[in-house]
């Protein structure tokens, strides 16, 4: 999927623009308003981006993880060419390997949550001034509806693509949505 950005800076035209996109074929898991203004963003229902995801803590702790992992195998080699692991066991060894992996991968989350989204840093400046952005993921069909619904509203200012969510993750919001709606 790609990613299309649109800074706007009246909520109530992006509550618009949002309603036409769904009109149009796209799903609201495909459209997301990133804004300071999170009272006005919940008041007029907009589908916002979820506060993990406005920060650097998945991409930081999938860094952690993989730390994490070369730091438990150095800990298991080291019992295993130390000669240790034969005397005392392997337990005490697998014990803080996983306890490595626990800790450098959290330790990377905490990082992480104190940096903005490397995809939304670039628009922090107008997000800090007032403006909102449009998030739309878009398959290759989408295209044209996205350029279609997005053509009508002058005040729209395109601000670039980049690499969307992925397609299995956008179906598997639709279906959880259908599920809950379905739920009595």
């Amino acid at each position: 999927m790609k990613r299309y950005y649109f800074l706007a800076d009246n909520l109530d035209r992006l509550q618009a623009i949002e309603h036409d996109l769904e009109h149009n074929g796209l799903s609201k898991p495909q459209i997301h308003i990133l804004s300071r203004d999170d009272c006005g963003v919940m008041k007029r229902a907009l589908n916002d981006v979820e506060a993990v995801l406005r920060k650097d803590v998945v991409r930081s702790m999938t860094r952690g993880a993989m730390a994490g992992v070369a730091a438990a195998l150095v800990v298991l080699a080291t019992g295993q060419l130390s000669g240790a692991a034969a005397v005392v066991g392997w337990m005490p060894f697998v014990f803080l390997a996983i306890v490595m992996l626990g800790f450098i991968t959290w330790e990377a989350g905490l990082f992480g949550i104190q940096e903005p989204h490397r995809d939304f840093r670039r628009f922090d400046q107008a997000l800090n001034s007032g403006r909102h952005l449009l998030i739309i993921d878009g398959r290759g069909m989408d295209e044209n509806i996205i350029n279609r619904v997005t053509t009508h509203y002058p005040e729209l200012e395109f601000s670039g693509t980049g690499e969307g969510a992925p397609d299995w993750y956008i179906s598997a919001q639709n279906q959880w949505r259908r599920f809950i709606e379905v739920m009595p």
